[in-house]
């Protein structure tokens, strides 16, 4: 099968070659998903799990990404809750190849059913993102309605996801960003922009959740933000700041069907949108995912026309 690998971690994305790589099978609870689309994140290349397995071994060379869109085509022993012919979409296990290849094989339980009405593409661009700004409100950070949430980098996959959730489950939602980020940031459900260029964030007042994309010194100076009883979580490492009366957390997205679920069922209602910047062919994906310029949005590869 045609796949997108990588061999060399200090090469970062310029290292992808595209060439012809084993075909995975799959084994016990496991389903081969035929891929129609899928997602990437550049940061996963700095991650010990994209070069080495889980005994520590090297496993290169390994296929990256990790969020599909596709199709079932075959099931290993075992394996319930999905069948052949069925759409899916989800998460790849971080030390398993990925999704920028032909077929992937993958965790059942990892999937969950693609609605007929819901494009490949946008079904790639949703797990991550997704099941990150859900599991960082609602899971992590309690979030209740008619409380006040604070979104950085509310203009970003991760922040745009979470602004809509939150504003959806009856938060108010203040984003922030750059400049540039203010249009996006209010379209995508912030009903307040901070300009961390030019505004300080300390004028924001107290707020019940901060939820960090950012990290830094933005991550330390939204400690005071917090009120007492609140939550500091974080998806940018652990928090620097020490909080005295409130609950500061870092946390790893896992996937979750359930959550797949309510994620789907958003985005057919309209309630949720993801931000897609560009879609490329398999072909093209070393060039796209090298771009000359800042692509707004998600990058996805579409491997099926």
């Amino acid at each position: 099968m045609k796949a997108i690998v990588v061999t060399d971690q200090t090469a970062g994305t310029t290292g992808m070659t595209l060439t012809d790589h084993r075909k995975p099978e799959a084994a016990g609870n496991d389903v081969l998903v035929e891929i129609h689309a899928s997602g990437f994140t550049p940061g996963e290349l700095s991650w010990s799990s994209t070069w080495t397995d889980r005994l520590g071994r090297d496993r290169t060379p390994s296929v990256p990404g990790h969020e599909l869109a596709g199709v079932v085509t075959a099931l290993g022993y075992g394996t319930t809750g999905l069948a052949v012919g069925q759409r899916v979409f989800g998460l790849t296990d971080w030390t398993r190849d990925g999704t920028l290849a032909q077929y992937a094989a993958v965790e059942a339980r990892n999937l969950a059913p693609l609605p007929g009405d819901i494009d490949f593409t946008v079904g790639a661009s949703l797990p991550i993102s997704g099941l990150t700004a859900w599991q960082g409100l609602f899971e992590h950070g309690r979030l209740q309605p008619g409380q006040s949430v604070l979104v950085h980098g509310a203009a970003g996959g991760v922040g745009s996801m979470a602004a809509q959730l939150a504003r959806d489950a009856g938060a108010y939602v203040i984003g922030t960003g750059r400049t540039t980020d203010r249009h996006t940031a209010l379209d995508f459900g912030a009903m307040e922009f901070v300009d961390l260029g030019h505004d300080s964030p300390d004028d924001i007042g107290t707020v019940d959740l901060v939820f960090d994309t950012i990290g830094g010194d933005i991550g330390k100076r939204s400690a005071k933000l917090v009120r007492a009883g609140g939550t500091l979580v974080s998806i940018a490492g652990p928090p620097e700041a020490r909080l005295t009366d409130a609950l500061a957390i870092d946390f790893v997205v896992v996937s979750d069907r359930a959550q797949l679920t309510e994620l789907a069922q958003r985005v057919r209602d309209g309630r949720l949108r993801t931000r897609i910047g560009k879609v490329a062919t398999l072909d093209d994906a070393v060039a796209a995912l090298n771009p000359t310029e800042r692509v707004r949005g998600k990058t996805i590869i579409r491997v099926r026309p």
